[in-house]
């Protein structure tokens, strides 16, 4: 009874705090936590990136594979997510745990890419209708501490933008059988353009007011929260309610103008971040994925 007694204690503390914007380590309702971003931080044939957001931590890795386009939707399902919940992550994913979190991550993800011009697909195109590169976008959570959404997708984002993709070209010979030639050159390779890949701002109902990167124990103090994917210019590409509470119409626009505000400045930082790393080129000192 003590124990349950001091998390309710604890609880409306928390919700306390947060009507009066107060929240830990003096954060507004509007701030998120310091973020750390390190790309390349796996030494294999994937682009990687890894986002360490308070005691969240999350690794990600982006493959790009020749396949065939779908004939009734060439343009479409360039991009697969695969989401893998570590056991050493909580002890909620030992066994079988992590594999629903897993699914509605990757559900999660593929919605907020349907959107088009979130990448440039036609970019990925070799042969039309024949051939095209696919993008393998692996997810591994290596720990949860909060706000896993906003995380992944910053992660997911700063992948894609250190992807390179070799160019290729399509040999036709008399006969008209075609065939695939890759650059053995590393640096003859093609860039995503990033600048319309959305970032996650999830907004959490906390008493009568919103947070945005709310930890374990103020999720513990949300019954609603808003997932909206929001692009560098503010553009909004996707919106999920989770959570079994209920959000009213008004609280619904004010989380939107929020999660607009903040997106754009969360992609303005991240931007800042991926552009100073790759000016430091190879002289940058790396952490590491063991780091």
């Amino acid at each position: 009874m003590a124990s349950k007694k001091k998390s309710e204690g604890e609880k409306l503390y928390i919700v306390h705090g947060v009507q009066e914007d107060l929240r830990v380590k003096k954060k507004s309702c509007e701030d998120y936590r310091c973020a750390e971003v390190e790309t390349d931080v796996v030494s294999n044939k994937k682009k990687t990136a890894r986002v360490k957001l308070g005691h969240t931590d999350i690794l990600v890795g982006v493959k790009a594979e020749m396949g065939t386009p779908k004939l009734e939707k060439p343009e479409k399902k360039k991009l697969e997510f695969f989401v893998d919940c570590s056991a050493n992550a909580t002890p909620e994913f030992e066994g079988r745990g992590g594999e629903e979190l897993g699914s509605e991550i990757a559900s999660t993800l593929n919605n907020v890419f349907s959107s088009e011009g979130t990448v440039d697909l036609k970019s990925l195109c070799i042969n039309p209708r024949e051939h095209c590169w696919v993008l393998y976008v692996d997810v591994l959570l290596l720990q949860c501490g909060g706000n896993l959404f906003d995380a992944i997708s910053i992660a997911v984002k700063a992948a894609l933008f250190n992807t390179r993709i070799p160019k290729v070209r399509v040999l036709e010979d008399e006969e008209g059988s075609k065939e695939i030639e890759l650059s053995d050159d590393p640096y003859d390779c093609i860039r995503l353009n990033v600048d319309n890949v959305p970032c996650i701002v999830t907004l959490s109902k906390i008493g009568y007011r919103h947070v945005v990167d709310a930890t374990l124990q103020e999720q513990a103090c949300c019954l609603a929260s808003l997932l909206i994917s929001v692009t560098s210019k503010g553009t909004f590409t996707s919106m999920k309610k989770v959570g079994k509470g209920s959000l009213d119409p008004e609280s619904i626009f004010e989380m939107m103008e929020t999660a607009k505000k903040v997106g754009k400045s969360l992609h303005v930082a991240l931007q800042k971040v991926l552009d100073e790393e790759e000016s430091l080129g190879t002289s940058r000192q790396k952490v590491g994925f063991l780091g």
